[in-house]
């Protein structure tokens, strides 16, 4: 399968986000070990959006990754 645009891969593992569903006020778990390619990843997808998100990395559930939140 390709990856698309909205899709996320900061591990080489395709992620797919229903960005449609990812509401203002809902936040969202990304598992990855590579961070900083995540966030850049989602800073990339969030402007074809318009989305205004905000991240931290977290571990949740024994998994290291992170968690955004849409502010608008």
């Amino acid at each position: 399968m390709r990856i698309r645009l909205s899709d996320l891969s900061p591990d080489g593992v395709r992620i797919v986000v229903d960005w449609d569903k990812f509401l203002t006020g809902t936040s969202l778990f990304i598992p990855c070990i590579n961070t900083k390619k995540a966030y850049g990843q989602l800073l990339e997808v969030t402007k074809l959006g318009k989305h205004e998100v905000v991240s931290r990395v977290t571990v949740e559930s024994g998994k290291y990754g992170i968690r955004i939140w849409r502010l608008v």
